[in-house]
């Protein structure tokens, strides 16, 4: 491809963001090769392996059997220092607010501009966003997907600040996701040798942002990705996933499949528990690669990537550290920390380099 100058591809990216349709909006005009900003320089191969991801079995733990609880701590504990995600199944969560969920996300994706549009948006402050790519115009090369983000705790947004396409679900997928959140918590603080409340009483399940992705057939998928290379910022994320797959986690240099399990959720491991843990659980490299079939659909739920405006200081918690493993981070608020990794962008670097000691 020819190259072209940095005042070309601004004004192609102007352009294209002036749309508000995002990549959806180049599938509907039938667009049958990709724009020139969405092309990676280098699409790193598939190793064509499914990676095995380990299962924490959440069943009983609700009721409060204390050998199946035991258990699941373990499990967790065991998975996120190993490879830092999980599946996890009989989580409470009945299967038809799953399938509403990733169905309404599509609605919405799916409306038109003058629908939709009025939620479009570059001020990652807003309590709803919608746009394609958060750091658009800082990437060096853009991904293949539109998203839906809003921050559902601490500070909710009214039901009629909500898309009315997805607007009654939301409030109660959050409340199950908020639910499964704490007790996830509460198992990796038991694992960590500590008090199931003690990630709780660090705030790390006061913050809930959902992101909700939405992945056009490309194309051109070979030329470019559905999200590049990253790590996510917060504590934990739970991410649901329609049965299209995509997702992919970084294991010894190699890129491996995760195939979606119907009815679990993915859990993995945020930079904000890596840091807080010294580095004891493992926040964990992945990507989704661009497919010419489609949509895909995901909800990605963060604990704590809201942009909080308490002072607290977060870093390695002090039980876990000692002379023989001193602290590796120095501390940082949540608002720092976000606003590090968000004009960072996805870049490929871990964020969490920047607050090493």
């Amino acid at each position: 491809m020819a190259a072209y100058s940095e005042s070309e591809r601004l004004a192609e990216l102007r352009a294209f963001d002036a749309t508000k349709a995002g990549v959806k909006g180049l599938v509907d005009a039938g667009f049958t090769t990709i724009p020139r900003f969405f092309v990676h320089p280098e699409v790193e191969p598939t190793s064509g392996s499914n990676l095995q991801v380990p299962v924490v079995d959440l069943g009983g733990v609700a009721s409060g059997d204390p050998a199946r609880r035991a258990a699941a701590a373990a499990a967790a504990g065991r998975a996120a220092e190993g490879l830092g995600l999980f599946h996890v199944v009989n989580h409470g969560v009945p299967q038809q607010v799953l399938d509403e969920m990733l169905e309404r996300v599509r609605g919405f994706h799916e409306e038109g501009v003058d629908a939709k549009g009025e939620y479009y948006t570059r001020d990652l402050s807003r309590k709803v966003v919608y746009n394609c790519n958060f750091d658009l115009f800082r990437t060096q090369a853009a991904n293949w997907r539109d998203t839906l983000s809003f921050s559902m705790a601490p500070d909710p947004p009214r039901p009629e600040e909500l898309p009315l396409a997805c607007r009654d679900i939301a409030f109660k997928y959050a409340s199950y996701v908020q639910k499964l959140g704490t007790v996830l918590l509460e198992l990796l603080s038991e694992s960590l040798g500590l008090n199931p409340d003690h990630l709780i009483k660090m705030e790390c399940a006061d913050g809930l942002r959902f992101f909700m992705h939405y992945y056009p057939a490309c194309p051109e998928p070979h030329l470019t990705l559905g999200t590049s290379k990253h790590s996510d910022s917060g504590f934990i994320t739970i991410l649901l996933q329609d049965s299209l797959g995509g997702l992919q986690v970084l294991r010894q240099n190699q890129w491996l499949d995760v195939p979606p399990v119907p009815g679990s959720f993915i859990v993995n491991m945020g930079d904000l528990l890596q840091l807080v843990s010294n580095d004891k659980l493992k926040s964990v490299e992945h990507r989704v690669v661009a497919k010419s079939s489609g949509p895909r659909i995901s909800v990605a739920g963060s604990f704590s990537t809201s942009h909080a405006t308490s002072s607290r200081l977060y870093g390695p918690i002090k039980e876990l550290t000692s002379h023989n493993n001193p602290p590796r981070y120095k501390e940082v608020t949540l608002k720092d920390f976000i606003a590090h990794y968000n004009h960072k962008g996805l870049n490929g670097k871990p964020a969490l380099d920047h607050f090493k000691l």
